[in-house]
Formats: C-alpha cells, structure tokens, sequence
C-alpha cells in the first residue's frame, strides 16, 4: 500500500508576528518562535495534534509496522549474555530476558588465582547461558527495576570502587540528562547514601573505596565542577575541586589505565586540558600535566612513570604518540615514539604493561595496530573485509597479554574476539546471534566513491540482497550524518534485515563532516566549508543513481540529530531529488539557535559551526540553516521526530521546521512530525519501544518508496 495523505488535515501552525534580531545588526521575522515557550497550552495541543496526524499517516499501514517490528524482534536474541570481562576478583557481564525492556548488569566469582582472560577457563571466558545462569551469579543492576513505575530510563554513571563493594549510579528518568546520583551496595542492592539530583556523567573512586569524584552541569548543560564526595561525611560537606569559567570548556573525570591516577580533563574540540591527582591520595590537589594551549588535542596515559601523549601538537594533523617523564612532562622532554604520519588518522591509544594497542583510521578503513610500548614497532591486524569496522573491546587488566577486539561488517555480525599476544593465537568468543536463519552469502556489500561538487571522492558503503540487480530500479535509502569527526562506520544491522529482505539497497554516504578519512575530512565539512557535507550528500545520491544502484524515483536519505540538519539542507537543494526523507531529532533552527547562548550546548558548538557574532560565520550558517532556507519546491513525504525533554536539540527546531515545510511543498507528498513527550534525544529507552519506533520509520520508508 502506498504512503498517501491521510483524510486527517495537518496540523496548523499559526503564523504570529515575531522578529528575532541577528548578530549582524538586522531583524528578521520568526513566525513560528511561538513553539519555543513549552509552558504555552496551545504549544502542548500543537504536539498532540502532530502526533495524532503521524498516527494518521501511519494508521493504514499498521500491520506491516507490527510485521516490521516481529521481524526486528524475530532476529535478536532477547535472551543473551554478553562476554564477560575479568576485572580483580570478578567477571563482569550483562545479559538480557525476553520480556525484559532492559539489560541486566551481573558479575560472578573469578576463579583463584587468574589474572588473565586468555587462562580462564571456557566455563568461565565464554558467554554465560542465560536461560540457566550460573548459581555464583549476583545481579549488580537491573535496569528494569530502575525503569519500574517511569516511562524512560537511561543510566548515566555506573562506578563501581576498586574494592568491588559499592556503586555509583546515576539515573535519569525523563531523558533530560540531569541524573539522580546514589551510592549502591553491590551484594545487597541496598542505597548508602543519596548523593545529589543535579549530576552530569561520569564519576570516578579513589583507592580508599570511600572517596570518589562527580560532575555537576550549569544551565547550559555543560559539565563545569567537579566535586568530591566521601562516605559517611554529612550532607552539604562535598569540597568542590574544580570549576571551569570558560564556557567552551566541559570537565570529564576517569583513571589512567594501570590504576595509578584519577585523571581530570577539561577541553573543548580542539583543546585539551589534563591534570592527574595519585589515586591513593583523594585529597590531593589536581597536578596539570598538560596545560591548555590554543589547537592543541591530547589524551595521556600513563606506565611506569612514562607519561603516553597522543596529540596533535606540532603539525599532526592526523596525530602522533609521544612520551614523557612524569614529573617533568613539558613539551621540551617529549620523545616521539609513533610519528605523525598523513592519511592516518591516529584515533586512540590504550597503553598496557607489555603492549600498545592503536587505533587507527586510513582511507575510510578502520584497522588496530598492536605495538612495543618501548619503541613504537608493531603490526595491523589483518582482518580481511574491504567495507568492515575494527575498534579495541573490553580488558580491564593493565598487564593482561590477551587483547579483545570487535570485528563486523554490513554483511558479518559483529564478533568479540581474543588476541593472544604472546602467541598471535586468535579465538572468537561470540558472534552477534542473528535468528531466524541467517544466511551472510545471500547479501552483499561494497564500497564505492562519488564525485562531489568540488572533485572530491566520497566513500559510500552499500549493503543488499545478493539477487536485487543493480539495474536502477532498486528502491534505496542512503543515510548520512557528517559533523563532529564521528564516523558512521559500515557495520551489521539485525534491523536492517527488514530492509534488505524487501529488496531495499541500504548505504552509507561518509560525507565531509565526519571522520571517516582522518582529520581533513572533518576539517573540509565544517565552519565556512561546511556546506561541502550537504553536496556530498546528494553527489552520493546521485552517484547511486548513476551507477544503477537505485532508482530515480525511489530514492530516501535517513538521518538524525546533525545528520538531521545534512538531511534538512540537502533537501533545500534539491528537493525533488528524494521521494522520501527521515529526520530524527533534527538540528535545523541553527542560526536560532547558534546565535542564543543561554542554550544547551550552543557556546561549546561553536568549534563546529562557527560564532554568529562573527559576520563572516553568520552569512555561511544562514546559507544553509535548513529552517531558513525552506522554499517553495516538490519537498518529498517527510517523517520527523523530536524529543520533548531534549537537551540538545530543543524540540521546537523539528517543530518549527515543519511547520515552514508544510507551506512550502509543492509535491503533495505528506509531512509528519512526532515528537515523544516523555523522552529525549534518543527517543524511547526501552528495547522493545526503539524496536517498534524503528518498526515505523522503516514502514513510512516502504511505503513511501512504494514497496510492497
């Protein structure tokens, strides 16, 4: 059945005159700013009145979401257990139970004596069962119980001390972000103390299992004090032991890898900032061991009194690792140890005792490189697929010689495997389960590259049904994200199945923006290049039309939060390109937005989309800010999404946006907006709940291209 209008009328927006000033001196008029005042009834009516319509739109196509759901739920193994990681005396490992909308956090006795995961035995390095688990299991977390009586759950800080006795948990329950911070017994499950309602992420003990550190956020949602609190100390006694004034800046807590030092980090996108405190020492001051300094980013880690800087100090654009001594750690006593080398990308370090583990990002390609801690020297790992993804798993043990990677591909369930590095032995201790009979050969993936507006080739990574001829008939959605050097890596989707299996082409457009190849890509899709994402987008689009892979006029482009805002200007440039288009949580009100300093976020953005007070970064944001640039023109059928409690991208900037594309489209083609009023920028927490709103979108994609 066809997307149609539903006999529904859409909701109206009334247009009331309102004039926003700009940074340049100018005014312009913002009909629709009304949406902004959250406590206005009729702004509440407007949200319900769009749900109903969305519900409308969808309504006639209610068996093929709830198909569409049995089917993403028909693939996944509800009841799982992940690998469980050595951690002291403990393993560690989640699990989930059909039924169950959460997971469940566990752990269970370590056998005496091992403190490497590659000499465990099977009964205890594999995956539990988790229809029968083990009767020396003790349940640490059980999210449903947090979620119990609440719509929405999300657990921001789960810390437990280095004496494996107690937790810190942070709760949120109405996807604000702003989590209710405890302190847990982990045998009983018992609070010991309520700690404060205003934490951010993050929290990290000291070795006196008593003593551990918390950040609070100010009203921009920027984590700016760091603050220390101690067990049995009476309320109102926390010592604050860092405040950051400069509202670029956000605070994060953690520990070096081998335990030695709690380390606090204040930084920005293109500043970092590093101070250790000695683990054994919860009162002492923060010592700076790397101070701030204008463009240069670091991350330290620390062995044997050697301090590991990986930075881009000194011209590394794609970064480089070098070492100091910690007591002297200026820049004058670095010795390099891995060099800068360009078009590859050096994305992160992890130090253990006797080896290094790097990963790294070359020609959109991740791989991990295994090295000598002491000169640099190592290995790729090879893997095999042109079109994968490669990233270090989870060991806690610093001076383990067994490392554990992920492994996955569009086509490849992901896999956890163990390296031992002292053997080069490799074991797969899981494969992602996918029910239903699986078959990798009936589908295939590859890479292909497009030609952007400028000369640039783009990476385009396209998955489908092995029979589905790629003769420009196939439907095709193409999704797209492209800010913040995040990479969308081409990695398997149980989820994706309902649309392969359909014959849908799915592929990824690594447009500029994003870090797929290195720095420089990033660098080329941001501040006044940043209308190069939004070309790559559609020579993508194009590209794939061009060689067959998807038809003209069966053509959708998927994307949410930023990638919501590549999606909004793409369509401002070639409306008629699409004939379907999802926006999640999109950021589309970006000159509102980025000019309004009082919201979330907005100062710390300005390293990705430039400071509107400058006149200069004005004119490109309001270039392509999509809610400014919506014309007349065949829009396709559109279905946006927005969270009510949404701290980073304020629901009325979906809200707003399609109010102004309603009165614009000239295609006739339908416009849905739903916004969840009970959660935030992720939408819904519980699995099922994402499984049947992930149901509808694919649904409003099928429909809309027309496939049965």
């Amino acid at each position: 059945m066809p997307l149609v209008p539903p006999d529904l009328e859409p909701p109206v927006a009334p247009r009331r005159p309102h004039t926003v000033p700009r940074a340049d001196g100018t005014v312009v008029d913002d009909p629709w700013h009304w949406l902004r005042d959250r406590e206005d009834p009729a702004v509440r009516a407007h949200l319900e009145a769009e749900n109903a319509y969305a519900e409308a739109l969808l309504a006639p196509h209610a068996d093929l979401v709830e198909a569409l759901f049995e089917g993403i739920r028909g693939r996944v193994e509800e009841t799982d257990a992940s690998v469980p990681v050595l951690d002291g005396p403990w393993l560690y490992y989640s699990r989930t139970r059909e039924g169950l909308a959460y997971g469940i956090s566990c752990r269970r006795p370590a056998p005496a004596g091992v403190t490497d995961p590659g000499d465990l035995p099977d009964s205890h390095r594999l995956p539990v069962d988790p229809t029968a688990p083990p009767a020396d299991e003790v349940v640490i977390l059980d999210a449903n119980a947090e979620a119990e009586g609440h719509p929405y759950l999300s657990i921001g800080t789960f810390a437990v001390s280095q004496d494996h006795r107690l937790a810190v948990l942070g709760v949120d329950h109405d996807g604000s972000e702003e989590f209710r911070l405890t302190v847990r017994d982990l045998a009983t499950g018992a609070t010991v103390e309520e700690v404060t309602d205003r934490a951010s992420y993050g929290a990290v003990w000291f070795d006196d299992h008593r003593t551990f550190l918390y950040l609070v956020a100010d009203e921009a949602w920027r984590p700016y004090q760091i603050w220390r609190h101690r067990l049995g100390d009476p309320p109102g006694s926390d010592v604050l032991v860092m405040e950051e004034s400069d509202e670029r800046f956000w605070l994060g807590v953690g520990r070096t890898r081998d335990d030695r030092f709690v380390a606090v980090h204040a930084g920005t996108k293109l500043v970092d900032e590093w101070h250790l405190i000695p683990a054994d020492e919860p009162e002492a001051a923060p010592r700076c061991v790397l101070p701030r300094a204008l463009g240069v980013e670091a991350d330290v880690e620390h062995r044997d009194g050697v301090l590991y800087v990986h930075t881009n100090h000194g011209g590394a654009t794609d970064f480089r690792l070098v070492t100091a001594p910690i007591d002297d750690p200026d820049p004058a006593r670095w010795s390099e140890l891995v060099p800068h080398r360009p078009g590859v990308r050096l994305e992160g370090v992890e130090v253990f005792a006797h080896h290094l583990v790097l990963e790294e990002r070359t020609g959109g390609r991740t791989q991990v490189r295994l090295c000598d801690p002491d000169t640099g020297a190592g290995e790729v790992l090879e893997l095999g697929e042109e079109s994968s993804v490669v990233g270090l798993g989870s060991v806690a043990a610093f001076d383990a010689r067994t490392l554990r990677f992920g492994y996955a591909s569009m086509t490849t369930p992901g896999r956890v495997i163990d390296l031992d590095t002292a053997t080069g032995e490799r074991r797969v201790l899981k494969q992602q389960p996918v029910r239903g009979g699986y078959d990798r050969e009936r589908f295939t993936t590859f890479r292909t590259w497009a030609t952007s507006h400028d000369g640039a080739e783009v990476p385009v990574s396209v998955v489908h049904r092995a029979d589905v001829a790629l003769d420009g008939t196939a439907p095709c959605l193409v999704y797209a994200y492209g800010a913040y050097e995040h990479s969308i890596d081409p990695v398997f989707s149980a989820g994706r199945l309902n649309l392969l299996e359909r014959g849908v082409v799915f592929a990824i457009a690594h447009v500029r923006g994003g870090g797929e190849m290195g720095r420089a890509w990033w660098e080329q899709g941001r501040l006044g290049a940043k209308a190069n994402t939004f070309h790559d987008l559609v020579a993508c689009a194009e590209h794939l039309v061009a060689t067959g892979a998807a038809a003209r006029d069966r053509l959708a482009v998927r994307g949410g939060s930023a990638g919501g805002l590549t999606v909004g200007a793409a369509l401002n440039l070639r409306p008629e390109l699409f004939a379907a288009a999802v926006a999640e949580v999109p950021f589309v009100d970006v000159i509102n937005t980025m000019s309004d300093a009082s919201l979330p976020l907005t100062v710390t953005e300005y390293d990705e989309w430039g400071d509107p007070t400058d006149p200069a970064f004005l004119e490109v944001i309001r270039s392509y800010s999509p809610y400014d640039n919506v014309r007349s023109g065949p829009y396709p059928a559109l279905y946006v999404t927005a969270g009510l409690n949404d701290p980073r991208v304020q629901y009325w900037e979906p809200a707003k946006w399609v109010a102004a594309l309603r009165g614009a489209t000239t295609s006739g083609r339908p416009i849905a907006l739903e916004t969840e009023l009970e959660a935030g920028h992720g939408g819904r927490s519980g699995r099922y709940d994402a499984w049947r709103d992930e149901a509808k979108v694919q649904a409003f994609v099928l429909a809309a291209l027309g496939v049965a």
